[in-house]
Order: structure tokens, then C-alpha cells, then sequence
């Protein structure tokens, strides 16, 4: 067959999604993509063949792997979502790109920036396509957001304040540093990646602080960046407290109010007397989830190796500036 007949092939037929990993979050991907119309729930991979059978029959899964392995070799196998923890994800995005499988990875992408380059290139070099699973990247009501800041609403944005928090120490994946653990891989991801999101790149410096659990992960963060035309962006996380999720822009003539920056639900300007001048809902969704799996069918039937949404580059520059908060701390995983 042809490039440009499997081009046209693949664009016809379901896509055959798989995922290892039958956590949690395997789960919110397994109930969302039951719901899309053009991706079929093929294959669960976990290293236990008992859980997998159970999942995939819960979840109507065709196959059910009890091991990583044996799902990267089944070769009806379009796209997998890997949905482990954050300190396993290097290995098995590897063993994906080993077996040629394009790949969708949880966040944090890697637990540090060294694993991150060095899996993008392995991919690129392979001719693998893999991306960052972060969903807030690929929701449309970003770039409805971008269109209200632009428009002028609330003057010249300066200053951003973002925060996200969910009461989660007492998760064993989360106190354990072997599975890099911690609030900022799991959760400080989503405030720093809103104000990258909405002020952009040009950071001059970030300075931090965190408190510690008592297995020396972080459980309480704040960062302060700085950039170099003089805006600021402040940004906390937390797996103590349950917080607002609120994201909020300030403006020389008012300020936006973005609710939950972890899936965003609204925006709301307030003018320079902090009266409501208008408000946007999000459009209705299956979970949100949905985005992300998409953009990867739209790159893969163009022959892309990463979405636009969320380059390879902006992973690396987001595993770079959590790897530089944690080198602040003190806080390095065991595997490093």
C-alpha cells in the first residue's frame, strides 16, 4: 500500500487506542473514549494479567496484556496512552518507541528534563510520534481565553496568579520519592503551565519554595516568575488543601477570573470597579480528555511526530524550569 493510501486508510477506520497503565487515570481515559465515535478501546496493558482482564472487561477493551511488553507487540495497536507513574513513564514511552508505537504521555512527561530530551530524540530519530498528555493544552477554551485578552477587556495583562490543590498526601504514590512523588509533578504542572500558556516563555527568573513531607517530597509549593518585559506570574500547588483552581489575570483596566485551571469551566471579566462585564462557559464535553486523543489522530494522519498544542520543545522547557524548583528544594529522586 501506498503512503498516501495509508494516509487515506487510517483517516477511514477507527483508531486502535491501548493504555498501560490501569490506575485511576486509566480509567477517566477509558470512559472518555467509549464515548468518541472514531477511537476504539483495543488493548490494556498491566503488569498483572488479572487486573488487565478485569479492566478490559469493565471498560469493553478486545485485548487484555498482563504485561507492558506483549501490548507493544500487537501491531493492530494505532496509539497508546501511557496512564502510570510519573517515574516510570521514561521506561515505558522507551519501550513504545522501541516497537514503533506512537505514544501519548501522561504528565508529567518524564519525573526530569535528561529523560525527557532523551526520549524526544530517541523518537524523533525513530520516526515515532509522542506527545505530552497535558489536556489543558488541547481544551478549545484556551483559545477562547487568548481571543478575550486580546481583545483588550481588561487593558495590558501583568500580573497572573494561578493555584490548584487537591487533599492527596496520604496517596502512597504521592508521598514516595522512588515514584516521584510529590505535589509538583502531579499538580504544580497545571499553574505553571497556565501562566506559560497565557504570558508566554520569556522568563527571566523563577524563584521558589516548598514545604516537605516526611519522606522529603514537596507537599505545598509557590513559584514567582519573573519576565523580562516586567510581568509576573505567581503560582502555588498544593496535596494539602482542596483550593479554588481559580487562574486570574490582572489587567490595566480589569481582570479576568478563569475557573479551575486543572479543566477550565469559565471566564469572567471584571472591569477596573470589579463589575462583571462578561462571562463565557465552557462548550459542553465527554471529560476533556478527548481533546488531547484527537490532536494525536490529527498529527498522526499528517505524518507529524508531535502536536502543535504542546511541542517538544515546551515539554522540555516545563520539565527544565520543575527540574530547577526542585534543585532550589533540595529534592532529587532516588533513581537520579
Amino acid at each position: 500500500m501506498s503512503a498516501k493510501a495509508e494516509k487515506e486508510n487510517f483517516k477511514m477506520k477507527k483508531m486502535r487506542m491501548a493504555i498501560i497503565g490501569a490506575g485511576g487515570i486509566a480509567v477517566c481515559m477509558a470512559k472518555t473514549i467509549a464515548e468518541m465515535d472514531n477511537v476504539e478501546a483495543y488493548a490494556i496493558g498491566s503488569r498483572s494479567q488479572e487486573k488487565a482482564d478485569r479492566f478490559a472487561e469493565e471498560y469493553g477493551f478486545q485485548k487484555a496484556y498482563g504485561s507492558y511488553e506483549e501490548l507493544v507487540k500487537d501491531e493492530n495497536v494505532d496509539l497508546v496512552y501511557i496512564a502510570t507513574p510519573h517515574s516510570e513513564h521514561f521506561a515505558n514511552a522507551k519501550l513504545c518507541i522501541q516497537h514503533g508505537k506512537p505514544v501519548l504521555c501522561e504528565k508529567s512527561f518524564t519525573a526530569n528534563a535528561k529523560q525527557a530530551r532523551e526520549l524526544i530524540a530517541m523518537a524523533e530519530k525513530a520516526g515515532v510520534f509522542i506527545t505530552e498528555a497535558i489536556w489543558v493544552r488541547y481544551i478549545p477554551m484556551l483559545q477562547t481565553i487568548r481571543k478575550e485578552l486580546e481583545s483588550g477587556s481588561i487593558g495590558e495583562p501583568k500580573l497572573l496568579t494561578a493555584n490548584l490543590g487537591y487533599v492527596a498526601a496520604d496517596s502512597y504514590r504521592m508521598r514516595t520519592p522512588e515514584l516521584a512523588g510529590g505535589a509538583l509533578l502531579d499538580v504544580g504542572v497545571y499553574p505553571l503551565n497556565f501562566a506559560l500558556m497565557i504570558f508566554g516563555t520569556d522568563i527571566a527568573k523563577v524563584t521558589s519554595t516548598c514545604t516537605y513531607m516526611d519522606t522529603g517530597v514537596d507537599e505545598q509549593n509557590s513559584a514567582a516568575l519573573v519576565y523580562e518585559d516586567g510581568k509576573m506570574a505567581v503560582i502555588n500547588s498544593s496535596v494539602l488543601v482542596f483550593s479554588d483552581r481559580k487562574g486570574i489575570i490582572h489587567g490595566t483596566k480589569g481582570s479576568m477570573v478563569i475557573e479551575n485551571i486543572n479543566n477550565f469551566e469559565s471566564l469572567t471579566v471584571y472591569d477596573g470597579e470589579h463589575k462583571e462585564i462578561k462571562h463565557i462557559e465552557r462548550p459542553a464535553q465527554v471529560s476533556g480528555y478527548e481533546y488531547e486523543v484527537e490532536a494525536c489522530m490529527r498529527a498522526l494522519e499528517t505524518g507529524a511526530l508531535e502536536c502543535s498544542e504542546m511541542p517538544h520543545a515546551e515539554t522540555i522547557r516545563v520539565m527544565d524550569i520543575l527540574d530547577g524548583m526542585r534543585a532550589e528544594w533540595g529534592i532529587r529522586y532516588p533513581f537520579e
